[in-house]
């Protein structure tokens, strides 16, 4: 136990106030979105407009710009989710967005498109810019951008492909000194397999009210 809170510790005194900052709002945001509270988003887009000044400045340029994209998809996902459900044949209305689960099918192509996304945006960045990792940079990226899409679409599935895309973040952050961050994503990954046991409960929960 003394060892977790001195890493805390020795972290908070290298950290920033903004850093601060965007990891109180991106914890706010997970434990909300496990909980299904659209205003998860709203801790969201907070928390990637200061991620996309921080991740510029240490020269994690990929990064970067996929908080711009996370601000976007921040006020996509709040609309998804509280009226991108099927609409009422009757009033018109639209419901609230419920969990779906991906085909073996959408899995390859997903995948697929990770992989080959990367390895060109990788390539590129390590000929033509001063971004460091760059395949591990670039793959964080990719699958980050395809996976905010499915939550923003209430993909089951994408908590386990967090739960990876976490797991290659950690070191990529603490080589740039990012130690809380780094922490963070630790803390990620705990949340994202709780995320996934809690939404699956009420996917299949929902199936089963669909189905009696």
């Amino acid at each position: 136990m003394g060892s977790w809170s001195e890493t805390i510790a020795d972290a908070a005194s290298l950290m920033s106030p903004w850093e601060l900052a965007a990891v109180v709002f991106a914890v706010a945001y997970l434990l909300l979105a496990i909980r299904e509270n659209p205003w998860c988003w709203l801790f969201a887009f907070l928390s990637t407009a200061i991620y996309t000044v921080l991740f510029h400045d240490v020269s994690l340029l990929m990064d970067s710009a996929l908080n711009v994209y996370y601000m976007a998809m921040a006020v996509f996902g709040w609309y998804q989710w509280t009226h991108g459900g099927a609409r009422d044949t009757d009033s018109g209305a639209s419901h609230v967005l419920s969990i779906q689960s991906l085909s073996k099918r959408q899995h390859g192509l997903i995948l697929t498109s990770i992989i080959l996304a990367s390895a060109f945006s990788g390539f590129m960045l390590s000929e033509y810019s001063s971004a460091v990792w760059p395949y591990v940079d670039s793959f964080t990226t990719w699958a980050s951008v395809i996976t905010t899409y499915l939550v923003t679409q209430k993909y089951l599935q994408n908590w386990l492909y967090w739960i990876v895309i976490d797991a290659v973040s950690v070191p990529l952050y603490l080589e740039r000194s990012l130690n809380l961050t780094a922490l963070l994503f630790v803390f990620y990954i705990i949340i994202a397999v709780a995320g996934y046991l809690n939404w699956r409960r009420h996917y299949l929960e929902e199936g089963q009210c669909l189905a009696s």
